[in-house]
């Protein structure tokens, strides 16, 4: 079924309409020695929004800065019609303790920080960045119910958290009547599909919509890597290059190499790229509500785009899941086994709706 950026979906268990693609702003700047220039940048965003697209994702360090005040001033005219999604925990100052982290000192400084960079009264959307196991979750839940209170933020989300944190997070929210949580975002892609054992399956249940970012593995999924990277020893690990990242993080195994394989295989046979296969597979999953791109030129937004209108066989959707395939593990593959379920209902059959 072809979607555009103007077939929105509801985010999480709020009424908020996003794209069903998210337009990352990481790339927006080059100061951490890649990404786009300010004019490249532009031209990105407003590519973006003249095809529909709401749904705007940054963070207070992204480009340390650059990101935010560059969507300050590209949004001034489009404001209101867009959903400005970002985050805080990240330090924001090498040497102060204080300037990083889930607390809520940081908390409030890292948004007016954000407030004055993106020139706006509002966030839409404000992300936990990276949970640092040290801040109570009660601290977390009133400081952002505090500042939706304030007005400066509209809705709270989390990132990076383990599952069982954010449904504890979303029970002492739904007890003390604060301001739930309403999106998760996530790694998620046809190589790290490890969310689908507790992450996916919580938000739905939690009513959290699920915001995959790296949905092509770093890059992984166009295919631009080879096997030769498998080995590579000409790529410095801190020469600042998305490469070098991709190498340093251990993607290029052989086991991805062969999930690649048959994403470049299905692209060819209904003429299309990998990066639209690998896009398009994790936007159709049922638990997604949109996956960020990360582009820094406009043929690459464009190419990322057209995964909005790939349509797959179910052969085909079947050969995707059956080369990412990942155990589940403990207790999930134990009780999706015909001996429990066996156990449980005898010889009856049962179709759930959930």
């Amino acid at each position: 079924m072809s979607l555009t950026l103007d077939t929105y979906r509801l985010l999480g268990r709020s009424g908020l309409r996003v794209s069903p693609l998210a337009l990352g702003a990481a790339t927006f700047g080059t100061e951490w020695g890649w990404g786009a220039e300010p004019d490249e940048a532009r031209k990105l965003f407003d590519l973006y929004v003249e095809r529909g697209g709401n749904f705007i994702d940054t963070a207070d360090t992204y480009t340390n800065g650059s990101s935010e005040r560059l969507l300050g001033e590209f949004t001034r005219d489009h404001r209101e019609s867009l959903v400005l999604a970002t985050k805080y925990s990240t330090l924001r100052r090498p040497g102060d303790p204080n300037s990083g982290g889930s607390h809520r000192k940081n908390l409030f400084a890292s948004v007016e920080s954000s407030l004055r960079r993106l020139n706006t009264h509002y966030i839409d959307v404000l992300y936990l960045h990276l949970w640092d196991v040290t801040t109570q979750v009660e601290e977390v839940l009133r400081g952002m119910d505090d500042l939706v209170r304030q007005g400066k933020v509209l809705y709270v989300a989390v990132s990076n958290i383990p599952a069982w944190q954010v449904s504890r997070m979303q029970a002492v929210a739904d007890l003390r009547g604060w301001s739930p949580l309403v999106a998760l975002q996530i790694e998620y892609n046809l190589i790290e599909r490890t969310g689908e054992r507790d992450l996916i399956p919580m938000a739905r249940e939690m009513g959290l919509g699920v915001i995959p970012w790296s949905p092509l593995a770093g890059g992984v999924l166009t295919g631009k890597y080879g096997r030769e990277d498998l080995t590579a020893t000409d790529v410095a690990s801190d020469d600042g290059t998305r490469k070098s990242l991709t190498v340093a993080g251990g993607a290029l195994t052989e086991r991805n190499h062969a999930i690649v394989d048959v994403v470049k295989e299905i692209a060819t046979d209904i003429g299309r790229t990998p990066a639209q296969v690998g896009l398009a597979w994790t936007l159709r999953n049922p638990g997604v509500t949109a996956p960020i791109i990360g582009a820094r030129t406009l043929t690459q937004l464009e190419d990322n785009l057209g995964a909005l209108e790939v349509d797959f066989t179910d052969a085909q959707l079947e050969r995707l899941d059956e080369v990412s395939a990942i155990a589940l593990g403990f207790p999930h593959d134990l009780l999706a086994g015909e001996r429990v379920r066996t156990l449980i209902r005898g010889d009856r059959k049962l179709e759930s709706r959930h």
